[in-house]
């Protein structure tokens, strides 16, 4: 694999690990209803301020969302809906997957 193919997989990689935290999973799917200010997104994920705020700039970062102020407030909406996509194929895995668990379960009873 040639630096440029890899220096690629190295930033999707990056992506993909910006979404993978069950609070950023969270997130995600809460600004997939539209963009949200930093104290909504708190009060839905239940975590502290502090922890939220660390996941939203990993997230924009990574390019994942974006932020704009809006007087004290900062709202954060999806930079890339596509995202939403990925996590619809991961949903598709994971049915998959507990389906197959489910089978095998049944035939051993």
């Amino acid at each position: 694999m040639d630096k440029e193919t890899s220096r690629f997989y190295e930033l999707k990689a990056e992506i993909i690990q910006a979404t993978a935290h069950p609070i950023r999973l969270a997130v995600i799917e809460f600004l997939s209803k539209g963009e949200q200010c930093v104290c909504d997104i708190v009060e839905h994920v239940g975590a502290q301020r502090s922890n939220v705020s660390r996941h939203l700039s990993v997230m924009t970062k990574a390019g994942v969302l974006e932020s704009r102020k809006e007087g004290l407030k900062v709202i954060y909406s999806l930079q890339t809906p596509c995202i939403l996509g990925f996590l619809a194929c991961v949903e598709e895995v994971l049915k998959e997957r507990i389906g197959k668990e489910a089978a095998l379960l049944k035939s051993l009873a």
